[in-house]
């Protein structure tokens, strides 16, 4: 049995995570879109910097993060100052540095989707009147839906992991900001809780393969849905 220190850490992460996928959701479709969409001078450096999190140790993304939202940020400080929010050390914090470290993934999945998708359907519907963004909502995103979905659960599964940006921006804050990774980074520091370590352990490995296999039945429903709306 789970005991309720444990129960905490798994609720934890699963509302930072599920907080983390719903804030970078609409900026990571418009970016993926963008950049599978438009050309613009310095789209290679663009692509880069998205992609930093990826290559970068997750302590310096976090420590990254304290610099521009800490209390003596540069937004942190005005987020302080004008609408009295402070991130670090708290359950939104590690959303952020969750969804900052997971952005790149849904990005990814989402644009090479999006590039899937011919541009001349897209073409054919403007040309009989639907505006951009119906043309977005309607064609391009349903035709994507495969890549959307795994991009999301893949997302979800990167925040849900999240140790190193989580620690140094959010900290270790028992019932706050204390999700599976860092539980059990702190049962394997406490000599006895070998059990419940172990515990964690296969927990975060059952939900890691939940999210996989979620990932992969949804991404074939859905293009069994598409393929099935294109048969005549």
């Amino acid at each position: 049995m789970l005991s309720d220190a444990e129960w905490d850490a798994i609720l934890i992460s699963l509302k930072i995570a599920g907080s983390a996928v719903g804030w970078i959701m609409i900026p990571g479709i418009a970016t993926a879109w963008i950049l599978a969409r438009k050309q613009f001078r310095g789209k290679v450096i663009v692509d880069s910097l998205l992609h930093l999190p990826l290559v970068l140790p997750p302590v310096v993304v976090g420590y990254l993060l304290l610099l521009s939202l800490g209390r003596n940020g540069w937004f942190g400080q005005w987020l302080d100052s004008q609408f009295g929010v402070t991130l670090p050390f708290t359950w939104q914090g590690a959303a952020i540095a969750g969804g900052v470290m997971a952005f790149p993934l849904l990005v990814r999945a989402v644009r090479l989707s999006i590039e899937a998708v011919d541009p001349g359907i897209e073409a054919a519907a403007r040309t009989l009147g639907a505006n951009r963004w119906r043309v977005l909502l309607t064609i391009t995103l349903p035709l994507a839906l495969p890549g959307l979905i795994t991009g999301t659960v893949l997302a979800f599964a990167r925040a849900l992991s999240e140790f190193g940006a989580t620690i140094t921006f959010a900290s270790n804050i028992p019932g706050e900001t204390r999700t599976l990774p860092l539980a059990l980074y702190t049962l394997i520091q406490s000599p006895g809780s070998e059990a419940a370590a172990a515990r964690l352990c296969v927990l975060s490995i059952v939900i890691a393969i939940l999210s996989l296999l979620a990932s992969e039945w949804l991404a074939k429903r859905s293009r069994r849905r598409l393929q099935g709306a294109d048969t005549p």
